[in-house]
């Protein structure tokens, strides 16, 4: 297969998945190395495909896909309860970041789509020596999320509120993330 329609392959293949897509399935289903789709992804993206990248795969972003950034505080204890609300609403948590004013923004990628991925990752940090990436900055942190719509959007924003879970930006951070 050449390299034009493997990537169209590769678009087809995440517009018509429900998850993330590893690198390690793209190269099993297209025969060739996991390299070869690293390389074919930075060329989608080179075109205008939004593609994210997420501990668990690839996900193509559509354009009915909206984004806002969230930022929020709260306890190790009670990100379980932020997360669930955020899914529960219809949102993707698609990354969770810091920014600190000595190293800048720190992010890592989540792509939890439901309660079941809450659980996962929850168990994760518990069953290992990690800790959460908000206790670097005294519980403060960001979270990208999408969603279908502005509305799902709005209501993880009120039930963040609600909750107690958001938090006011300081002068000194970034107004674009």
């Amino acid at each position: 297969m050449k390299g034009d329609s493997r990537r169209e392959k590769i678009i087809e293949i995440l517009r018509h998945s429900d998850n993330a897509v590893s690198g390690g399935s793209l190269a099993d289903r297209l025969n060739v190395s996991r390299q070869v789709i690293v390389q074919d992804i930075a060329l989608l993206r080179a075109n205008s495909h939004e593609i994210i990248s997420t501990n668990m795969g690839y996900i193509l972003l559509e354009d009915a896909v909206i984004s806002r950034v969230f930022k929020v505080v709260h306890t190790d204890e009670q990100a379980k309860d932020e997360l669930n609300i955020i899914v529960d609403c219809g949102g993707v948590v698609t990354d969770v970041f810091i920014f600190h004013r000595a190293y800048g923004t720190v992010r890592a990628d989540m792509d939890i789509r439901s309660r079941a991925d809450v659980i996962r990752f929850c168990n994760d940090i518990e069953d290992s020596s990690s800790r959460l990436l908000l206790n670097i900055t005294n519980g403060y942190h960001y979270h990208t999320v999408i969603a279908d719509n502005e509305e799902t959007l709005d209501l993880i924003q009120q039930r963040l509120q609600a909750a107690g879970f958001l938090a006011n930006l300081k002068d000194y951070e970034p107004i674009d993330f």
